[in-house]
């Protein structure tokens, strides 16, 4: 006999129901398909429907395994066709499909854990008890979830158009002044002002924090780095724990992102200061992230300032000099590792009142 209280056999528990009916609805119906299923019907070999699976982020399936569903045989079938008429090469769409696959997997596990996090503050229950509870609470969120998700996609997609490729050259010129085209940078195809942004203490600060206090700090650091940076008319390309890098089309605005986070850091009751950085110079754009010297002196340029304060090098100071929002101040040499001699110039806030975030 089965304890009282307990499920009978064979008859899902409330849990269970609940969500076999979010996967129902997510993945469009119920998973009926195999593999080599899908991959015929979508007309493509298993190797190559493989691929963009694996560029997805799906876990591994064996040929018995029941996991796919017709909307996942539809979404097979629309990249493929992408390919056959010549709109993407087979390495195009592996790679347009990887950056919506890690994306989306980014996005997913912040969504979830803001949710869980919210429930518990707001309903007094224990973080396992809200993830059980957000399968019951999902169902009302998708729609408006996936219409945000997808006008979000497109105010993106514009601004990237814009910024990579209809004003690519009008910053390439731009950054020729104090160049004489032997730069290590000089190949590279877009113009960027590269920031770093590092918390003072964070290793030791961290040590000392439980679980919630670490991720209210970590939370506020990226919020605040998010709305300076947006507000400056930039792009926060990553953030690594206690470090955010971002970007700025032109020299100015990069200084002013640069110095409305020192001052924001300085000023925050809670968290600590940070050190910051910004050079000026080109870069390669590929997965999502930036690459290149001048990403690398930017972030050697980091360890070198003082907490509250911002430093630039010899050329994205010269890039300044005439610009009287911007006040510049020598620093000494230092010797930095693969750049080798490098001049140091902090950078201070001159006539005006910088960013403002309201």
């Amino acid at each position: 006999m089965p304890p009282s209280g307990a499920p009978q056999t064979g008859v899902l528990s409330g849990d269970r129901v609940a969500a076999k009916a979010l996967e129902a609805r997510l993945l469009g119906g119920e998973r009926k398909l195999r593999r080599r299923e899908v991959a015929a019907g979508a007309g493509v070999s298993l190797l190559s429907a493989r691929k963009l699976w694996r560029a997805l982020g799906f876990p591994n399936f064996g040929d018995e395994d029941v996991a796919f569903t017709e909307r996942d045989q539809a979404a097979l079938s629309t990249i493929v066709e992408l390919v056959r008429a010549g709109k993407l090469t087979e390495e195009a769409a592996i790679s347009v499909t990887r950056a919506i696959g890690q994306m989306t997997d980014r996005m997913v596990v912040w969504q979830v854990e803001a949710l869980v996090e919210d429930m518990v503050a707001q309903q007094g229950v224990s973080d396992p008890v809200a993830r059980k509870m957000l399968v019951n609470e999902l169902p009302a969120l998708i729609d408006s979830m996936e219409e945000i998700l997808v006008y979000s996609w497109r105010r993106q997609l514009n601004a990237g158009v814009q910024r990579l490729a209809l004003r690519a050259e009008a910053g390439l010129q731009a950054s020729e002044e104090g160049r004489d085209g032997d730069e290590d940078d000089s190949p590279l195809p877009l113009a960027r002002a590269v920031g770093f942004a590092d918390l003072v203490s964070y290793t030791s600060l961290s040590r000392r924090m439980n679980e919630k206090t670490l991720a209210q700090l970590v939370q506020r650091f990226e919020n605040k780095c998010a709305e300076i940076i947006s507000v400056g008319g930039g792009r926060l390309v990553k953030t690594v724990g206690d470090e955010v890098l971002y970007i700025a089309e032109t020299p100015a605005a990069g200084a002013e992102i640069s110095l409305a986070l020192a001052r924001a850091f300085t000023e925050d009751e809670i968290l600590p200061e940070a050190r910051v950085s910004m050079v000026w110079g080109r870069i390669l754009s590929r997965l999502g992230d930036i690459y290149g010297p001048t990403v690398n002196l930017a972030a050697r340029l980091t360890a070198l300032a003082q907490p509250g304060t911002v430093l630039v090098d010899a050329t994205t100071a010269s890039a300044l000099a005439q610009d009287d929002r911007f006040v510049l101040v020598p620093q000494k040499s230092e010797n930095v590792r693969g750049f080798g001699e490098i001049h140091p110039v902090m950078l201070a806030r001159g006539r005006g009142k910088g960013l403002v975030v309201d």
